[in-house]
């Protein structure tokens, strides 16, 4: 594992579903790296979990990842609920198929290569880097509109 990369993500989306998008701040060292995309017919959570996999996938090698996110669909999902699913083949407890579940294996997929520690911070508190995600989010959900 090389260096410590600190991770904001955020998902966002006008209506739910609707048009949506994802934003990711992606700090090493001195140096950052900002994303956003979206997609036309999506949900808030589809775009929280894109966000966690695009800042994840942009790492090119193995890394020890502080993962902040405001969701607590994927940080507890992630981190409790996964394990369930995977033994119970992708099924909930209530024996129904886990939603978004082709965004939690490419999540699953993306964890398996780094170390990557979860944290939950609460939206729209101040956080500089869960605002700046959160802006880029919604950029990704604009530029949508304009095109």
């Amino acid at each position: 594992m090389t260096g410590k990369v600190v991770l904001y993500t955020d998902g966002a989306c006008k209506g739910n579903p609707g048009p949506g998008g994802w934003g990711v701040v992606l700090n090493y060292g001195n140096a950052s790296k900002k994303m956003h995309g979206g997609e036309g017919n999506t949900t808030n959570n589809r775009m929280e979990l894109m966000a966690a996999i695009r800042g994840l996938e942009a790492l090119k090698r193995p890394c020890e990842v502080e993962l902040y996110t405001d969701s607590q669909y994927v940080r507890k999902g992630i981190t409790e609920w996964m394990h369930g699913w995977k033994r119970n083949g992708w099924k909930t407890s209530a024996k129904k198929p886990v939603k978004n579940e082709d965004l939690w294996r490419e999540l699953d997929n993306e964890v398996a290569r780094h170390k990557v520690n979860w944290h939950w911070v609460k939206g729209h508190s101040g956080n500089p880097g869960n605002e700046l995600a959160d802006q880029l989010a919604n950029l990704g959900v604009e530029e949508l509109s304009n095109a």
